[in-house]
């Protein structure tokens, strides 16, 4: 009997040592892991960092693409009296030589407003 009792004690041992192993892969996986988003992190950090603004010219006037798209949303709610809620998408043009700003919002509807 002394022999059976041997046996068991071995293979618990063995047990152990693949957990320890499995375990400690792991740690070492899961520790490389978070490296890898960080520099992720990063590089979206820089792209957003950019900041852009547009100005346009002309006839001793200035508008950039903010007061435009604000111009936009204000013919949308007063004059086209719609919700400004709804407001979500607007593509503008802008021909300077006409003094006319284009627009399209939600795909849908289109117009011009003088600039």
């Amino acid at each position: 009997m002394a022999e059976v009792k041997k046996t068991t004690k071995a293979t618990p041992k063995a047990t152990v040592k693949k957990t320890v192993a499995k375990t400690t892969e792991t740690k070492a996986a899961k520790a490389a892991a978070p490296k890898a988003a960080a520099k992720t992190t990063t590089a979206k950090t820089n792209k957003a960092a950019v900041k852009e603004s547009i100005c346009i010219q002309f006839a001793g006037k200035e508008y950039t693409t903010e007061q435009l798209v604000q111009i936009a949303k204000d013919v949308w709610e007063h004059d086209l009296q719609k919700n400004p809620a709804d407001f979500k998408e607007v593509k503008l043009y802008v021909k300077p030589e006409e003094a006319k700003a284009y627009y399209v919002i939600n795909g849908t509807e289109s117009g011009s407003f003088a600039i």
